[in-house]
Formats: C-alpha cells, sequence, structure tokens
C-alpha cells in the first residue's frame, strides 16, 4: 500500500475492535464520548501520568494524536487493559502511520493503574494486517447505515448506550 494520507484517527482503530457500530457513529460526526465519565476518568488519569516525559499530546496531520513521544517510543497510555487488541491495534496504527511519513518508532502501550507496560514493534506481518484493517473501516464507515445493534459485555458502560438502546428503556 503506497502512502497516501490517511484519514483515520486512531480512536476509529480502536472503536473498530470495541463496536462497529460505534465506529460507524463517530465516523458520521455522532460524538457522544466528550461528557462522559469515563473518558473524563481517562484524560486526567492521562494528564496525571508521567509527568517527567517532555513531549506530552502530539497531533499529527490533524488526524492521530500520539499521547506520548520521545526519541524511541511512541506511547499510548490507557486506563485498564480491558480492550488489550483494541489498544495493540491502534498503537500499530500510529506506528504504521508515522512509518509512511519515514519515521520509525517502537510503541509501548502504558497501564498506570496496572503498574504494566508492553513493548509493540510494527512488523511486516503487523503493517499487512493494517492495511486490511484499513480497508475494513473504510468499508464500515461509508456504508449508508450504521451496522445493527450488537449487545456486547461493555455496552452499559458506553457512551452510545442510550442512543444505541434508546427503545429499550
Amino acid at each position: 500500500m503506497s502512502f497516501v494520507r490517511l484519514d483515520i484517527q486512531g480512536i476509529k482503530v480502536h472503536y473498530y475492535f470495541v463496536c462497529k457500530r460505534k465506529l460507524w457513529l463517530f465516523s458520521k460526526g455522532i460524538q457522544l464520548e466528550s461528557e462522559h465519565e469515563k473518558v473524563a476518568i481517562g484524560q486526567l488519569l492521562h494528564e496525571h501520568s508521567y509527568k517527567r516525559v517532555q513531549m506530552k499530546e502530539k497531533m499529527v496531520d490533524d488526524v492521530i494524536k500520539l499521547d506520548l513521544v520521545d526519541d524511541d517510543y511512541v506511547r499510548e497510555v490507557k486506563m485498564s487493559s480491558k480492550m488489550e487488541k483494541a489498544d495493540r491495534m491502534q498503537l500499530l496504527y500510529y506506528l504504521y502511520y508515522l512509518k509512511q511519513m519515514g519515521i520509525e518508532k517502537k510503541g509501548k502501550l502504558h497501564y498506570p493503574k496496572e503498574k504494566r507496560t508492553e513493548e509493540i514493534e510494527l512488523t511486516s506481518e503487523n503493517e499487512v494486517e493494517i492495511e486490511k484493517l484499513i480497508k475494513a473501516i473504510n468499508a464500515i464507515q461509508y456504508q449508508p447505515t450504521a451496522p445493527k445493534v450488537k449487545r456486547l459485555p461493555y455496552c452499559s458502560s458506553c457512551a452510545y448506550y442510550s442512543f444505541c438502546f434508546a427503545q429499550e428503556e
């Protein structure tokens, strides 16, 4: 895949693995996270973790927002590892995006509340997986209607819960 300006934000990669409906809604501008309690807690955790790191929240191309960047690593800070596959793929996407710009770094996932860190490296296998993922995300975000509601174990704590399950309430 040759580099063309990728317009997929990292959050869309994350949503792809969490909930395809949420991905579609977010891509249509229905963004309910800004006032959700868990998002606010995550923001506080991010702001108060890793105070010694100089560069926090680096925006690249007005598309991806990197939590922390230093000479060797792109670091992503998460509240918990419950969505570890989504977290990992989001960070791999960031590494892929940067590589397309000629910037090669390793990644680290940080779970401060769990006092756990995982190192991530972009491999050629990961690159193929990311390229397939980009196509899959585009297929979802450009379909004319939202994917059907699918009740998942974490729906009740989602910012989109009332939107998706309004008829049940």
